[in-house]
């Protein structure tokens, strides 16, 4: 029986020739992940073990981005905790204010992800690195503290579903539109547990920030991980980022799939996903007059340079509109620095957007944007369940940067050809 690329990755970082579907393998990890929120429970439970020190100080990242700069005193807490131990054990890639920036943009450009890699992270949306042909996912930070100190982790080998993008997408058609697109069609439990792997044309087409958006919300799907095949793109990019070497693996010919599913990318619209699930969607042309309070470019979903390129080409030469909150967000450091040489920070300031230092911020309901009791959010994040973003009474519509852009200018849910 043949297997998929998910499979033949694990198989090899377990040290098995083969596995299958439902396995239980024990399998080495190249890299562990943690950040400010979920690190300290890790860190108390290492602490707990009887073992000295971590399995490799430069198989370990610790970001602190989640409620950095420090918004009270509690996350204060928790980024000294964290900072003493990577202190404490000489970790190499700790990245506090000043280098950090939001962990899913930060480590692919910091060349710590690579193709072949086995990497979980205490963070439900490490899922992103399947864009370089990777299997990595969320785990909960006890499994992060286990694998801190042993560099291994338990895994139930997923099945897969098989998602062939075929077409070229339309101008303002980005990987967010494609991946609401599909969460709308299978729902946010359809690839429970599941490997979601991308195949076909269509992918020539897509940028790497718009793979890494689509991997990164596999989670939003119920997905176990997602992943695409490494390409001439792929190479190119890690190239560029990291010195460390990448093993491509291949789904086999015979490989096993519970479905397959088929998307045109060109007859794709803009999608926005509505309160309170992403599954939840409507293409653009489907959206009524909804006014909007606030909107949100950024995250580990949309803050990369691509995203804000195409959030100023809107702007460009536009206000937001009067009452209106634009908050702009670069990922990293280096997506902030290009920004402001590329002019896109002038002109979301000159639009009367405001630009914020790298966080995660509002995206989890932490600062930099709460919400308050019955306003409405559009938002280029990942998530828009009942409170995510502030008040309970509050609503989140799940967008891309175009679509994002194009509602601040107007006021309401609007398509970029609408400004």
């Amino acid at each position: 029986m043949g297997m998929t690329m998910t499979q033949k990755i694990l198989a090899a970082h377990a040290g098995l020739e083969s596995v299958q579907a439902g396995q239980l393998i024990e399998a080495d990890l190249d890299l562990v992940l943690g950040n400010d929120i979920t690190s300290p429970v890790a860190i108390h439970e290492i602490e707990k073990m009887n073992t000295e020190g971590v399995f490799h100080k430069d198989k370990i990242a610790l970001v602190m981005d989640h409620f950095t700069p420090n918004k009270d005193i509690k996350s204060a807490q928790h980024c000294k905790c964290v900072r003493e131990f990577a202190c404490r054990h000489d970790i190499t890639n700790f990245f506090d204010v000043g280098e950090m920036g939001i962990e899913h943009a930060l480590l692919p450009e910091k060349g710590l992800t690579v193709a072949g890699d086995v990497i979980i992270g205490a963070d439900s949306h490490t899922c992103t690195y399947g864009a370089l042909g990777a299997f990595s996912t969320g785990v909960g930070s006890t499994d992060m503290a286990a694998g801190m100190a042993t560099g291994k982790a338990w895994f139930k080998v997923p099945s897969a579903i098989k998602f062939v993008l075929t077409g070229k997408p339309a101008k303002w058609i980005s990987g967010k539109d494609i991946i609401l697109h599909i969460i709308g069609m299978i729902g946010v439990d359809g690839a429970l547990y599941k490997s979601m792997e991308f195949v076909g044309d269509g992918i020539q087409y897509l940028s790497m920030d718009d793979r890494f958006t689509i991997a990164n919300m596999a989670i939003e799907g119920g997905g176990k991980n997602g992943i695409f095949p490494v390409d001439e793109k792929c190479e190119e990019y890690m190239k560029a980022h990291s010195m460390r070497e990448y093993k491509i693996y291949e789904a086999d010919e015979d490989a096993v799939y519970d479905e397959e599913y088929v998307i045109d990318l060109s007859t794709l619209k803009p999608t926005i996903a509505f309160p309170h699930l992403p599954e939840n969607t409507k293409t653009i042309d489907e959206v009524e007059d909804i006014k909007i309070d606030q909107v949100v470019i950024g995250s580990c979903t949309n803050g990369r340079l691509e995203d804000l390129r195409i959030a100023a080409e809107i702007l460009k030469g536009k206000k937001v509109a009067k009452g209106m909150r634009a908050i702009v967000i670069p990922a990293t450091q280096q997506i902030y620095l290009d920004a402001m040489e590329a002019g896109y920070l002038r002109t979301f300031i000159e639009a009367g957007a405001i630009v914020s230092t790298p966080t995660c911020g509002p995206c989890l309901g932490g600062h930099m944007g709460i919400l308050a009791e019955y306003e409405r959010c559009v938002s280029t994040t990942n998530r828009n369940f009942v409170g995510r973003m502030g008040h309970v009474e509050s609503e989140i519509y799940l967008a891309s940067p175009a679509v994002a852009a194009a509602s601040a200018i107007t006021g309401k849910i609007s398509g970029p050809d609408e400004v």
